[in-house]
């Protein structure tokens, strides 16, 4: 068991949480309201009716929850390759094996990420200030543990996993290509060599990785965003995962599907660049003199 992907994946992902907060909210609010048109659009209202701290809403329990994601995904992936590198007689990792490990990790983690995940998308939705005046719209939601308990209280605890299934259709592909993208890209710039890749090869695969990997989980990710925020101020406009396809569709038509794709890209280079920098930097720190003499993780024949 490689317990020192799990920590190194855990403050990695706390990293690139921090990084990609801003975008992220302006992402989230791209996808769910339609007063917002576009990234400057949607950034200047934001700062214009809340200040600095209208991006920043709910990310005290993302931190949390996204470390732990985070962690899963990182230790589960590295030890899925372990797995399957032993059940064939040891050797570098396939191809396959990497696509297959990134595509088991993606799912992992998502019965961790679900209930943080809506938390924080209907807290990034909230676009009323809490210094309003008296005549103004106060948020609904008071905080992070206001919100879950919110959450609890009217629809139980299956309420958490609202937007569940569209959460692992987007994660599986997105985080198979996202490893398999990294590994190829540090595989061809380091020339095959059995080293660790250099620092500059880590920043561009992991930003290009994350790109690829938003890429493909975009549509899936405006689905989960609207069924998560679906009927927390309004009437409930979806009666499930293919109504929401096919009434989204109907409505605003197929474009709507990667209407962020332009800022998930824009947010997935520096957040991504910054996670697996952080990864490789602790795990060559965890790294013990046993660890030191195995196949490097980008390797595969």
């Amino acid at each position: 068991m490689h317990i020192k992907d799990f920590v190194s994946g855990s403050l990695a992902g706390a990293c690139g949480v921090a990084v990609g907060y801003p975008l992220d909210t302006v992402k989230v609010r791209i996808q769910t309201q339609k007063q917002f048109t576009g990234i400057w659009q949607c950034a200047a209202e934001t700062f214009s009716k809340e200040g600095v701290h209208g991006f920043f809403k709910g990310l005290s329990l993302p931190l949390t929850t996204i470390s732990m994601t985070s962690s899963v995904v990182f230790g589960t992936y590295r030890n899925c390759l372990q797995c399957l590198s032993q059940a064939r007689g040891g050797g570098p990792n396939t191809k396959p094996e990497v696509f297959l490990s990134g595509m088991l990790a993606g799912i992992a983690q998502t019965s961790v990420m679900s209930p943080g995940d809506i938390v924080k998308v209907r807290l990034q939705c909230q676009t009323e200030s809490k210094q309003g005046g008296a005549n103004m719209a106060k948020p609904r939601y008071r905080g992070p543990v206001h919100c879950l308990l919110s959450i609890v209280k009217e629809d139980g605890f299956k309420g958490l996993y609202k937007g569940a299934l569209p959460l692992v259709l987007r994660d599986a592909p997105s985080f198979a290509t996202y490893f398999l993208t990294y590994t190829t890209i540090c595989e061809k710039l380091s020339d095959g060599s059995k080293k660790r890749p250099a620092w500059g090869v880590v920043m561009l695969a992991g930003g290009i990785s994350g790109m690829v990997g938003w890429t493909l989980g975009t549509p899936m990710d405006v689905i989960k965003a609207r069924l998560q925020v679906d009927g927390a101020r309004e009437t409930k406009r979806y009666r499930g995962f293919i109504h929401c396809i096919t009434e989204t569709a109907r409505v605003e038509g197929t474009g709507v599907f990667f209407k962020s794709l332009g800022i998930n890209c824009l947010r997935a280079f520096p957040v991504n660049m910054v996670v697996f920098v952080t990864y490789e930097v602790l795990n060559g720190f965890l790294q013990t003199g046993h660890d030191s003499v195995e196949q490097p993780r980008f390797g595969f024949e």
